[in-house]
């Protein structure tokens, strides 16, 4: 083959046909003896292949350890995976019920049931969970063996987020342009077109990260949260309402993390709920709720005048008035430690916790939204050494 069939072939690279006559790449792929039998397309062939070896010797030290490490992850999430569905199957037949219809919720309930535990601490219990939630999740390789990534956004230091961003914007967009279609043609909006977001909240901050497998800071939530309101409030919003869902939660599976207990019945034929281990600051407790009941409240033996500050006692009863139980059940605790800050939260907490049985699925769900069913788990921040106090600092003079 001529070095006019090589200039005909690439017209437009000069250097690359004097690189290609070049002794030591010959060398490399074996052109001393072959060039001249060599097709056009066998050409570009051993060119793709020069260059894919060019790059593979270029791979550093570093590059090679992780998509070894990466390797290793995978494989491993794989023989997890398996063996969870085996173990799944076991339960299955242990339960005598049938393996393909057995659900996570199934799993559950089998190692409850064959394995009980009275172990207070729910993260010392007996557990099966697909490995994709025990393990946390890590990021598939982002860039070839050569180095270069494949997003367009990885210099950006979180790819996926921008990424989320962009579609947001680029469906505002969309939905700006066909709104205008609408307006131009003057047609009437579907009826059955809308977006109900009452039902659910947008995802929190720790599970958008784990969404994204991205850390990202609470300004750049907040940003998110506009964005993603903004699409949301345009009138033709539900022409993406996948998108929109993907990132939030229904109220009613963030409830509660425990089933709600069927109430017990006492010697009177009076149903009553105990809560155990209310906890406040250094106040711990237990609240028993009975109904029916006139409204009695039993403080270590005492009434509400236990506590002498108003404000506690308007914590105690703000459950009861928030759902309208206040003259329908009776209220009888038990607290001890911390003080009345401690003790009224431990007590509002119980209280509102006892309530779950005796009230309907709408009152849970404000119950929920307005907080009385999230433990208070703040507490007194320590003092700090060289400084009078946890934030206080010392009086600073100019002289």
């Amino acid at each position: 083959m001529s070095l006019v069939f090589i200039k005909q072939l690439f017209p437009h690279t000069k250097s690359f046909c004097v690189k290609l006559w070049n002794p030591t790449v010959c060398n490399v792929l074996n052109y001393s003896s072959k060039v001249t039998a060599t097709t056009s397309s066998n050409v570009l062939n051993d060119l793709t292949d020069w260059e894919t070896l060019s790059r593979k010797k270029k791979i550093s030290k570093a590059m090679k350890a992780y998509l070894e490490r990466s390797q290793e992850h995978d494989q491993f999430m794989k023989r997890q995976e398996f063996e969870y569905n085996i173990g799944k199957r076991h339960l299955a037949n242990m339960m005598g019920e049938d393996p393909e219809t057995f659900t996570q919720k199934d799993v559950d309930r089998a190692i409850e049931y064959l394995f009980p535990s009275g172990i207070y601490d729910p993260a010392a219990r007996p557990l099966m969970k697909p490995p994709e939630e025990v393990f946390p999740a890590r990021k598939a390789a982002e860039f070839d063996e050569a180095g270069r990534p494949h997003h367009f956004l990885f210099y950006t230091g979180k790819p996926s987020y921008f990424k989320l961003m962009h579609d947001a914007a680029d469906n505002i967009q969309q939905l700006y342009s066909f709104q205008d279609k609408v307006l131009r043609k003057k047609a009437t909006p579907d009826p059955n077109g809308s977006l109900n977001l009452s039902t659910s909240v947008w995802l929190s901050k720790d599970q958008l990260e784990q969404v994204l497998v991205e850390t990202i800071t609470d300004l750049e939530y907040n940003n998110f949260k506009l964005v993603m309101e903004r699409l949301a409030s345009l009138p033709h919003a539900y022409r993406f309402k996948d998108f929109i869902e993907k990132f939030r939660n229904p109220i009613a599976s963030q409830k509660f993390a425990l089933e709600i207990p069927k109430p017990s019945y006492d010697s009177d034929g009076r149903a009553f709920i105990t809560t155990y281990e209310c906890l406040r600051k250094k106040a711990r407790g237990d609240v028993t709720v009975r109904a029916p009941g006139t409204g009695k409240i039993t403080i270590n033996g005492k009434d509400l005048t236990y506590f002498e500050d108003v404000q506690s006692r308007e914590q105690v009863l703000f459950p009861l008035i928030f759902t309208g139980m206040q003259d329908r059940v009776d209220i009888e605790c038990n607290i001890e430690g911390g003080g009345p800050s401690g003790q009224s939260g431990a007590i509002r907490w119980g209280i509102a916790w006892g309530l779950r049985s005796f009230v309907d699925a709408e009152m849970l769900q404000r119950m929920q939204v307005a907080g009385l069913l999230t433990r208070d788990y703040r507490r007194r921040e320590r003092k700090k050494p060289g400084q009078p106090g946890a934030r206080k600092k010392p009086t600073w003079k100019r002289r």
